[in-house]
């Protein structure tokens, strides 16, 4: 028989052995997690597996499955290609080699609350979740490729991969990922990650400072990316990701200097972003190419000047935050497209344009429109060559913003045309008034030396001259 193998069983497998049946949580001392190597406590992972296979005559686990919590589990758990039909419970046990399951099919496994050096289980196929709830992993779980019927379930639990990578759930196949308030040490990649549902990370903390400590590049939720009081040290990456729910970053702090804090390039959001509520984004907020339903957002919460893209970014409102020109053009003064070699980015501008009048703000509509034009020209002018050329242009500019406002407010035309009619009107009326009455007699100049022009004295005065002569 192959339990002979194991005989003489240690005190604790002896335990295990005689509880087999009844299906209840098997709780080794006093169920605690092991701190170190207890002999009182002590179970071969040999053992486990013969037991977890469905054992023997005699030894057969119950229907529920194994479940033990307190042990310390000596050597290495093999499961590699095997398939588990029942539970796997090893709640707050003590493992002192990684368990491994690549490529196993299992039903679901527990390790809450266990203390384990690493996971191996790429391409893993569970019916249902993962659940390591408050677990202790002093290495890298290993999740690549693996398809999951539940949840992930990580809250709570402390991972610590130090300049490594601690989650690697690449292309993973799961209903949700659950890391509310876990503390990881390490990266996290679930680039190309398929969630039937969202992706939980409230509160969560990961350390990896100058490289990529949230990677969920091409990753497709079904929900909603929650990151609500996080904070992270490193970049967080949603390149070209499909979020069918909100992406909140409400409280959250992205911390990565003079590189990428936050990347959201080509990312679909069909819900709202949420960045608010003393959230801080210290490094670059990338948004080129993304496509947002609704921004509910606070400007003390953006990244300083020169840290934000916004060009090709589309949106649909904005709710609960700034929704004036004044406003939103300092939104967009935080962007400087000479860090990235072009001289001006039109595209958020008619961007801005075109929500303000979808949500019938139309005066800041041409406010906006108007800036873009101003600051547009001024960049064309610093592309000319000569200075000559430059001014001519600054004068041609200067004209029609002050005429016309760049086209942007016709009326003004009118205006000029009504000011201009009045200022010669007025000034042909003064013209007028000026001449003196000698000015609408015959212009002939005065020939005698006594003053008098010649054949210009009235009758009058020719009388007075012969009523006075001898």
């Amino acid at each position: 028989m192959q339990s002979d193998r194991f005989r003489p069983f240690l005190p604790a497998e002896e335990e295990i052995v005689s509880r087999l049946l009844s299906g209840d949580l098997d709780r080794l001392g006093d169920g605690s997690r092991p701190e170190a190597d207890d002999p009182s406590r002590a179970v071969r992972a040999a053992f486990l597996r013969f037991l977890l296979l469905g054992g023997e005559e005699g030894y057969r686990p119950h229907e529920k499955g194994v479940r033990l919590s307190g042990a310390y589990i000596r050597g290495v758990l093999d499961l590699e290609a095997c398939r588990v039909f029942r539970d796997i419970g090893l709640k707050d046990c003590r493992f002192d080699a990684a368990p491994v399951l690549r490529s196993a099919v299992i039903d679901r496994l527990f390790l809450d609350g266990s203390f384990l050096p690493g996971i191996d289980a790429e391409r893993l196929e569970a019916r249902g979740g993962l659940y390591l709830r408050g677990a202790h992993v002093s290495g890298e779980i290993r999740l690549a490729d693996a398809r999951l019927g539940g949840n992930l379930a990580c809250d709570g639990a402390t991972i610590h991969a130090i300049g490594g990578i601690a989650l690697n759930a690449r292309s993973l196949e799961v209903r949700n990922i659950y890391l509310r308030g876990a503390d990881i040490r390490g990266g996290i990649n679930v680039s190309g990650a398929q969630l039937a549902a969202d992706f939980d990370c409230a509160g969560l903390v990961v350390y990896r400072p100058d490289k990529v400590a949230i990677g969920a590049d091409a990753i497709k939720a079904g929900g909603s990316v929650i990151l609500r009081a996080a904070v992270v040290e490193g970049e967080v990456r949603l390149l070209g990701s499909h979020i069918g729910g909100d992406l909140d970053c409400t409280g959250a702090a992205f911390v990565n200097p003079g590189h990428n804090a936050l990347q959201l390039s080509r990312t679909l959001i069909e819900g709202a972003f949420f960045l608010r509520n003393g959230a801080e984004v210290k490094g670059l907020l990338d948004m080129q190419g993304a496509s947002i339903d609704t921004v509910h957002d606070e400007f003390a919460c953006w990244p300083g000047k020169g840290d934000v893209r916004l060009n090709r970014c589309r949106y649909g409102a904005f709710i609960d935050g700034p929704v004036d020109a004044t406003g939103r053009l300092a939104w967009l003064s935080l962007q400087t497209p000479e860090r990235w070699g072009e001289d001006f980015w039109p595209q958020p501008f008619e961007q801005l344009a075109t929500v303000f009048r979808e949500m019938g703000h139309d005066e800041d509509a041409r406010a906006v429109l108007i800036a873009k034009e101003r600051l547009q020209r001024r960049a064309r002018r610093k592309r000319a060559r000569s200075r000559l050329w430059r001014g001519m242009i600054a004068i041609k500019d200067g004209v029609l913003e002050v005429t016309v406002a760049y086209g942007r407010q016709p009326l003004l035309a009118f205006v000029w045309l009504t000011l201009s009619s009045g200022f010669s009107a007025s000034s042909s009326s003064d013209t007028r008034s000026y001449r003196t009455p000698s000015s609408r007699t015959a212009p002939w100049s005065c020939a005698r030396p006594s003053g008098r022009c010649a054949g210009s004295a009235s009758p009058s005065s020719d009388f007075s001259h012969r009523r006075n002569s001898p």
